[in-house]
């Protein structure tokens, strides 16, 4: 059979662009995926007692963009969430991004946000130019919350210094002085109702949409008659690591199921300090609402091997990317997008609305 495009990978990026192509420009269509399942990192599933887990960790779906919105609302319906994370320091729990009551049950004092704004300006220390993630941190907030929240939590997830990182890694994470407690501010803060792999389903079922999993794309690209490649997968791999390998950050994930209705105060717990060697605790049941006498958690510990999560950010990296980057812009028939193939971090969001305005220049 003749494609019109083959997508490698079928991820946010790979399904929003069969999706379209499909639907919209009556293209057909072949997604070659090396797992077994569709949905990338979003992909969830049900375990033995019936919660609905994150097999690679909690994805929270957020954003400010209406057309991304509008585009995955027709593949589902919505639950209103906000996502709260609390900080687990010194055997306490801290609401984390820092906001007033941080500081508040930190320092045991009742903070206003003028003494909140006063605390951070008298702690502070100027960092001129901002370098990398501890520059970023302690030049809003001084040096012992960047010590208490972001140092040891950074260094177990990167195995990086927070000077070694560029300063987007901490400087994700906002710092407020008032009470607001959400993870996120974006207008659109909700979770899909039946779960992300039903709503990637219902994204590539289409006519024009053919699927094959649990194959490596080189393995069968030589007996497919197509027009125009689709790469969504880590760019140094399709290039046969000319340039040497680029680094990712992976996670093993540890689950565990408890025979009590809940086990967290909220979704995800950050263990910032060095006590423990995993990064985060998520509970699911914080996500789907689901009513049940057990729950599921799962237990995070960063590794360098294993599923490319998280493209490393500093100098070094990005002249290393950018050597392949060159290389793929000499080939005119394929189309690099999405985390792995931009060596980029990238939000659920951020994934869908590049996608979009790739196709808007089809």
């Amino acid at each position: 059979m003749k494609y019109d495009y083959l997508i490698v990978g079928a991820g946010f990026a790979g399904s929003v662009l069969a999706e379209r192509l499909a639907s919209q420009m009556n293209k057909k269509i072949l997604i070659v995926e090396k797992r077994n399942h569709i949905g990338g990192n979003a992909y969830d599933e049900y375990d033995e007692y019936g919660i609905l887990i994150h097999k690679y960790g909690p994805h929270i779906f957020h954003t400010n963009s209406k057309e991304v919105f509008d585009y995955l609302s027709q593949f589902t319906e919505w639950i209103p969430y906000e996502h709260k994370v609390l900080a687990f320091h010194n055997n306490e729990l801290y609401p984390i991004p820092i906001n007033r009551i941080t500081l508040s049950k930190l320092y045991n004092k009742d903070f206003t946000e003028e003494d909140a704004k006063k605390y951070f300006e008298s702690k502070k220390e100027n960092r001129y130019p901002i370098l990398n993630s501890e520059d970023i941190i302690v030049n809003q907030v001084g040096y012992d919350l960047f010590e208490k929240f972001y140092k040891y939590y950074t260094k177990k997830q990167w195995n990086l210094e927070p000077k070694e990182l560029s300063p987007s890694v901490c400087g994700r994470i906002p710092i407020r002085t008032n009470d607001d407690c959400r993870y996120f501010t974006d207008k659109y803060q909700f979770m899909p109702k039946d779960g992300y792999t039903k709503m990637f389903e219902r994204m590539l079922k289409h006519k024009n949409i053919e699927i094959i999993l649990n194959t490596d794309f080189k393995k069968i690209i030589n007996d497919v008659n197509y027009d125009k490649l689709i790469y969504t997968g880590p760019i140094d791999y399709f290039f046969d690591y000319k340039f040497g390998k680029l680094p990712y950050r992976s996670i093993r994930f540890e689950f565990k199921i408890f025979l009590i209705e809940f086990k967290q105060k909220t979704a995800v717990y950050n263990y910032v300090d060095n006590t423990k060697n995993y990064t985060r605790v998520s509970e699911y049941k914080h996500l789907t609402f689901q009513k049940s006498k057990s729950t599921s958690l799962s237990y995070e510990y960063p590794i360098f091997d294993g599923e490319p999560f998280y493209p490393i950010p500093n100098e070094e990296n990005k002249h290393q990317y950018h050597l392949y980057k060159m290389e793929s812009e000499k080939l005119s028939n394929v189309i690099f997008c999405g985390r792995l193939a931009e060596y980029q971090y990238y939000n659920m969001d951020q994934v869908v609305a590049n996608s979009l305005t790739i196709l808007k220049r089809f």
